[in-house]
């Protein structure tokens, strides 16, 4: 049984269903572009290697700026400003610790690299860390009672 009687509109979009299937095809892609704009920080993310933090109830931890003295001058001269660095403490000789090295700061990202005449390449280099607070008090504990080195990450 077929019904002659309907809307005009529908009875046209049924003739022309190419520019339906078009039109449809237009509006899905215009809404996933749409919904894909607000998604690029995550996708960014992934693109370069690392993986997007998923949605929290939590606040993200604060970030504070910490300056650490690292041991190997040379090692210092090597960073850059935007970098990734993991921060690892060894006893120093006679301390009596563990003498087992330990990673203090885990992807900490360099902020600044003060150039200093005043110090020798003895004394290390000063990088500018931003960590989360209580990274900050590891950091600050560990340079007090260890020499503290860099490895890039």
């Amino acid at each position: 049984m077929r019904v002659r009687e309907g809307h005009p509109r529908l009875r046209r979009l049924i003739r022309h269903r190419r520019r339906a299937v078009a039109a449809g095809l237009a509006m899905t892609a215009a809404a996933l572009v749409a919904a894909g704009a607000a998604d690029t920080g995550r996708a960014r993310a992934q693109a370069e290697g690392r993986t997007a933090a998923p949605h929290r109830a939590s606040p993200a931890p604060e970030l504070v700026t910490a300056p650490v003295r690292i041991a190997d001058a040379a090692a210092v001269r090597l960073l850059h400003p935007g970098d990734h660095v993991d921060v690892i403490a060894a006893d120093a000789p006679g301390a009596g610790g563990t003498g087992q090295p330990q990673v203090v700061a885990e992807g900490a990202r360099v902020v600044e690299l003060p150039r200093t005449d005043t110090g020798s390449a003895v004394d290390g280099a000063l990088v500018v860390l931003s960590v989360p607070r209580p990274t900050a008090a590891r950091l600050a504990g560990a340079g007090a009672r260890s020499r503290l080195a860099v490895t890039l990450c």
